[in-house]
């Protein structure tokens, strides 16, 4: 059964009104979150990132402070709920509205609870969708918001676009133009999204291994000795939460000795820039983040795998000069489910191996 708020916005889109239909957004986003708090919806959220600074708790008993983490808590948590509610309403304003009114999806100018946060998302993040369809010129001077100015720039230069010399530095030091391992692994395979204007998207699912093919019978070493509490280690963790990953002494083998499924495997060495599309994909697994979220988490692994601690503060070009050196060995695991990722990663210089295995169903 059609009903009449259905057939309303269907006549909006129609008529090329999107103007009208972002307020309607509007409207249905802050009623959600409205809604959701006077029902005290539960909290199963952490505080949006400036929610909470120091001033806001210094000086407060410790009831008083509970009692503020648990509104931030319960406020980040209705904003989610809104999100979802209003997801397909938002992609289709991301998706086909012009850019001077698609880009104010993300603008407060609406009031609270109107705004689409980075989170928001419908087959993906709106602001993915948003970067998908124009280019940074025509975003830029439209975009408020940081962490979705950021977001979008990213996924920008993912998509081929320079923009070096075109857009503000990233706060990590992240590259605004592709490295040419980066560009060769796109060519093999594109870690952005394809989306549908009526909802949905399309994407090739990135694994390793991908296929047999090129892949040897390989007796894997004794498995190298752990070495506990490494920094590239987190952050490859953090980069593929569903994977275990390990850090060892030793050759790439030897690290993969520790998660495979046995001595014998099927396996074979590859260039980064062959294992780079799945390990961007990794870390877009929830359909709340998008392709650039996984190329920042990637270049976190790498710069710490030069031994930087802030990400910041990284040398692009000593991350250069470990890509360039790196050693990746992939093998394959009979029990893989459809998602997979099998890799091993040698810095001959430091004589160190990452290896992050993982499989799951998408």
């Amino acid at each position: 059964m059609i009903t009449y708020e259905e057939h309303r916005l269907r006549s909006l889109v129609d008529e090329g009104r999107w103007i009208d239909l972002l307020g309607a957004y509007r409207q249905a986003r802050a009623a959600a979150v409205a809604l959701d708090l006077a029902n005290g919806g539960p909290v199963d959220g952490d505080p949006a990132d400036g929610d909470l600074t120091g001033s806001d708790l210094t000086g407060s008993d410790p009831a008083d402070r509970r009692r503020t983490v648990a509104t931030a808590i319960a406020a980040s948590a209705a904003q989610s709920r809104a999100g979802i509610a209003t997801a397909a309403l938002g992609h289709l304003i991301a998706f086909a509205a012009p850019p001077e009114v698609a880009a104010r999806l993300f603008d407060a100018d609406g009031g609270p609870g109107t705004a689409a946060g980075v989170a928001d998302h419908d087959a993906g993040p709106l602001w993915e969708v948003l970067a998908t369809r124009h280019t940074w010129r025509r975003l830029a001077p439209l975009l408020g918001p940081p962490p979705v100015r950021r977001l979008v720039a990213q996924t920008r230069v993912l998509l081929g676009e320079d923009l070096s010399r075109g857009a503000e530095p990233d706060p990590e030091g992240v590259p605004l133009l592709l490295e040419p391992w980066e560009s060769v692994g796109r060519a093999e395979g594109m870690p952005v999204r394809e989306y549908l204007r009526q909802g949905g998207s399309r994407s090739a699912l990135l694994t390793l291994p991908a296929s047999r093919e090129g892949l040897a019978r390989v007796e894997l070493p004794e498995p190298g000795v752990r070495l506990p509490g490494q920094p590239a280690t987190r952050a490859l963790a953090e980069l593929a939460g569903w994977a275990r990953t390990v850090c060892v002494r030793g050759p790439a083998a030897g690290a993969a000795a520790q998660l495979a499924p046995g001595p014998l495997v099927t396996g074979g060495y590859l260039p980064f820039a062959l294992a780079w599309p799945a390990l961007v994909q990794a870390g877009i697994a929830d359909r709340a983040h998008g392709a650039a979220h996984g190329r920042l988490a990637l270049w976190r692994v790498l710069t710490a795998m030069t031994g930087v601690q802030r990400p910041e503060s990284a040398d692009r070009a000593e991350v250069r000069a470990l890509v360039a050196r790196m050693r990746c060995f992939t093998w394959d695991d009979p029990a893989d489910r459809l998602r997979h990722l099998h890799l091993a990663l040698e810095d001959p210089a430091t004589g160190l191996s990452w290896a992050v295995s993982g499989s799951e169903e998408v």
